[in-house]
């Protein structure tokens, strides 16, 4: 399948080398910065806070990381850990742990620059992200670089993902069991299903950034501890079978005996991607939300985002492989998001998969939420605010689409796509990489 070509070719080596290579460089340049600083991170984040700067947005710290949060607590966490493991065994969950270790610190420096060159979009007002990062921090000839972020922007953040996966889980968690659809005859109620959430979230994407920051900081906390919960009981449940978990995941890193009988290479390729898909280190999008935080000080709102990869990636996405591993949910046969439901249901039967339903409805649609503000950002950096409602609208439209349409080929669209925004983030915050260390000096100094 040509798709299935194209991610193989922009997920080769040179792009693994890019994302975590860079990340290691990252982490020695900036002297481990970013890991001395994680709890002085989350005093920034969950403290008291009052207005630091005079912009005029309405995200503090706190609202800033629970956008970006919402972009990546979504299905990354939830579905993308049980795809890994389909894929990859569960070793890949391993090369996850790597991708966001060193994560942490990619997210300290592209964070930073997102508040250190803000750039005014065609209608004055002040943004942040990597494509104002390329035009003010490198200058117009490096500007190619952000026209290719915004179009992979604009296409791997559209909706049809995490829709699809939402429409799956409400089908066989909710629709099969009352008699309203079958595993064969699911058409209808998916279209259905794609039009009744189209028409439930347009009324937040075609508003303002503080009605969306408003929603995802009330709905993200809530379902990160609910899901929390849920799984600190599965994992009380199979106590007995963590430390074979556990020993599996360290195996299966270096092992080539996946779930689909892939080398080493593979493994940690299917890792990878899934990492930069839980957390985005490195791909830029969450940077768009740090970028809009209201504060004059790049480095505290670097430190904030280097809190993400450790909530998104090796909190909930560990609990979520845990308990897909421990409960054998993995021999049901079932893919995406419904292994991990189906994890959930072993454990709770009757009210389990119901749970997980009702957490992916919340968590997916702030993403859904959260992807529509960062494409239609892209979309204003190169069309203006008429491409920006235009979008506004296609991606509404997109919506409906990715509830009826094949996972597989979801999938590898998103992958191309989040290669497509990884290559420009990561070689612009190399290239000013120096930038974020002379912050971090004189915040650090003063």
């Amino acid at each position: 399948m040509l798709l299935n070509e194209i991610v193989a070719f922009v997920w080769g080596i040179p792009l693994i080398i890019l994302l975590v290579g860079g990340g290691v460089i990252f982490v020695l340049h900036s002297r481990f910065i970013a890991y001395r600083y994680l709890t002085f991170a989350f005093k920034i984040a969950f403290g008291k806070q009052k207005k630091t700067s005079r912009s005029q947005s309405d995200l503090g710290h706190f609202q800033a990381l629970m956008l970006a949060l919402s972009g990546t607590l979504g299905l990354g966490n939830i579905s993308g850990v049980a795809v890994a493991i389909t894929l990859g065994g569960a070793g890949a969950i391993f090369w996850m742990w790597v991708t966001a270790i060193v994560g942490i610190t990619t997210k300290f420096y592209t964070a930073t620059l997102a508040v250190k060159f803000r750039g005014l979009d065609r209608s004055g007002e002040i943004q942040g992200g990597p494509m104002y990062v390329i035009r003010e921090g490198l200058g117009k000839p490096w500007l190619p670089l952000a026209w290719m972020f915004c179009i992979g922007c604009m296409m791997g953040t559209l909706p049809i993902y995490q829709i699809n996966q939402l429409v799956q889980v409400l089908r066989e968690f909710l629709a099969i069991p009352i008699g309203i659809a079958s595993f064969k005859e699911h058409f209808y109620f998916d279209l259905g299903a794609g039009i009744i959430i189209c028409i439930l979230v347009s009324r937040v994407i075609l508003g303002k950034l503080s009605r969306l920051s408003a929603f995802t900081s009330l709905m993200v906390p809530i379902m990160v501890i609910l899901y929390f919960a849920m799984t600190f009981m599965v994992l009380i449940l199979n106590i007995n079978e963590i430390p074979q978990v556990i020993s599996s995941i360290f195996l299966g890193a270096f092992s080539s005996d996946s779930v689909l009988g892939g080398t080493l290479g593979t493994i940690i390729l299917i890792g990878v991607q899934r990492g930069a898909f839980s957390n985005e280190a490195g791909i830029g999008t969450e940077s768009m939300a740090h970028g809009a935080s209201d504060t004059d000080e790049p480095i505290r709102e670097g430190l904030v985002a280097s809190i993400g990869p450790v909530i998104d990636t090796l909190l909930v996405c560990t609990c979520t492989a845990i308990a897909i591993l421990a409960t054998g949910a993995l021999n049901s046969g079932l893919t995406g998001v419904s292994l991990t439901a189906q994890a959930f249901e072993i454990s709770f039967p009757g009210v389990g998969g119901l749970m997980v339903v009702l957490i992916v409805f919340f968590l997916s649609t702030s993403t859904v939420l959260a992807f529509s503000y960062y494409g239609k950002k892209c979309a204003e950096f190169i069309g203006g605010k008429k491409l920006q409602n235009a979008y506004g609208w296609f991606y509404l439209l997109l919506i409906i689409f990715g509830a009826v349409t094949s996972l597989s080929i979801v999938i590898n669209l998103i992958d191309i796509m989040y290669a497509i925004m990884a290559i420009p983030t990561m070689i612009s915050t190399l290239l000013l990489a120096n930038k974020v260390k002379d912050e971090a000096n004189r915040y650090l100094r003063d």
